[in-house]
Formats: structure tokens, C-alpha cells, sequence
């Protein structure tokens, strides 16, 4: 998975870990934002299109390991913990709040991009929301990941590899905003040689396949001058 177009979070209440990480990976592509609390980052993964978080467990105002059940409870977006803990118990305890990997203080900032690089390629392969069977509007919309099928007034639609790869990223991160690009780079792949209005027609035909009306869409809405999002509930 390339850098481009990537929105990293990184949670730290040391200021100077925040500058020095934000710093590293800013020069490697990545656009990074950062928090020193909860609140803040739970603001930020909100208000943006975030597509890892790297994390520390001890923050004044909230345990990471909350934080961490708060971001699953609406994203499978992947969370690297940083921890000062060495202990298995609390790596354990961190892990089964939802991170999937973490490195211990102090760290390399090259072992923390390894890291990085290696969660978002195993992400891009497990565009799976958080739940496997996923229903919209009262049974309107039903999406069965582990079936690989999409039903639509209780009638099977026929999706495309594409299609289904866009439909599974934005339900894996409901209320996000995609541009053209990182729907491309997130649920295309790098082997994508298109143009990103090519994105549009994907779109296009997915509408026509689960909208009651693909002009007034319900579930692939249109955000006029970024992008798309996903607006079932």
C-alpha cells in the first residue's frame, strides 16, 4: 500500500513523541494528526478520514485501552498502541480491546514505520466491517460478508469485485468522507491504473444496483466537492 493520501492519528500526551513521530512519517508521505488527550483524538477520528491510529495507553483524561473499545465500537480502522508497559497482562489487555499491534517505549521510528506499512497492507486485505452480516433499513440492504452477498428487498444483486470492494470500505468506516483517491487506494489496490473518475462510474453502478432511486440515493451519498460516503443505518 502506497503513502499517498493516508491520515494517520497518533495519540501521545508527550509533546516531543508527537513532534518527532509527526515529523518522520510526514516525511514519508503520510499526513499526520495529533492529539496529547482522549478528547482531542476522539475529535479528530470523528472529523476526519483517518486511516490508522497509533496509540498510547496512558493518557491523562481517559485509559487508551477505552479510547481503543470507543474507536471499535464504530471502525475497524487498525490502532498500533504504544505502551511503556512491558508486562504480557497489559499487552494482552490492550490487544483484546481492539488494537491490532503494538510496540513498546522506547521505539525506533523506522521499527514504528515497519509497523505502520505492514497494518495498512493487511487492512486493505480485510475490508470486512465490524460485523460479518450487515442489515440497513430494516432488512432494505442486507450485506453478507462471509457469503460474499448483497441482497436488496430480499432479492440477490449481482455486485462486481470493484463494487463490492467499495461498498465494504465504506461500511467498515461509516460517516466517513472518501475522496476519489483514497477509495481507490483503500478498496482498489495499487494495481489500479485508471483515473479516479473512474471511481465515479463504479459508483454509478452500484447505485443502480441497491438504490430504491440512484438518483436520491440512501446509501452511497455523494459529499459535492469531495467525495463519497455511506448512509445507511
Amino acid at each position: 500500500m502506497t503513502a499517498k493520501s493516508k491520515n494517520i492519528l497518533v495519540v501521545d500526551d508527550e509533546i516531543k513523541i508527537l513532534e518527532v513521530v509527526s515529523s518522520f512519517l510526514e516525511n514519508r508521505g503520510f499526513v499526520v494528526f495529533t492529539a496529547d488527550n482522549a478528547k482531542q483524538a476522539l475529535q479528530i477520528f470523528e472529523r476526519e478520514n483517518i486511516v490508522l491510529v497509533v496509540l498510547d495507553l496512558m493518557l491523562p483524561d481517559m485509559p487508551g485501552e477505552e479510547i481503543c473499545r470507543s474507536i471499535r465500537r464504530k471502525s475497524r480502522v487498525p490502532i498500533i498502541m504504544l505502551t511503556a508497559k512491558v508486562d504480557e497482562s497489559d499487552i494482552l489487555a490492550g490487544l483484546s480491546a481492539g488494537a491490532d499491534d503494538y510496540i513498546t517505549k522506547p521505539f525506533s521510528l523506522k521499527e514504528l514505520h515497519a509497523r505502520i506499512e505492514t497494518v495498512l497492507r493487511r487492512s486493505v486485505d480485510d475490508l470486512a466491517p465490524l460485523t460479518v452480516k450487515n442489515s440497513f433499513r430494516g432488512g432494505d440492504l442486507i450485506v453478507d460478508f462471509e457469503k460474499n452477498a448483497v441482497m436488496k428487498k430480499h432479492e440477490a444483486v449481482s455486485l462486481t469485485p470493484s463494487e463490492m470492494k467499495i461498498l465494504a470500505a465504506l461500511i467498515k468506516y461509516p460517516g466517513k468522507v472518501f475522496t476519489r483517491t483514497e477509495l481507490i487506494d483503500l478498496a482498489l489496490g495499487d494495481e489500479f491504473d485508471g483515473f479516479d473518475r473512474a471511481v465515479d462510474n463504479h459508483v454509478k453502478n452500484l447505485r443502480q444496483k441497491i438504490e430504491d432511486n440512484s438518483k436520491e440515493p440512501d446509501y452511497v451519498l455523494t459529499v459535492h466537492g469531495i467525495g463519497y460516503k455511506f448512509g445507511g443505518e
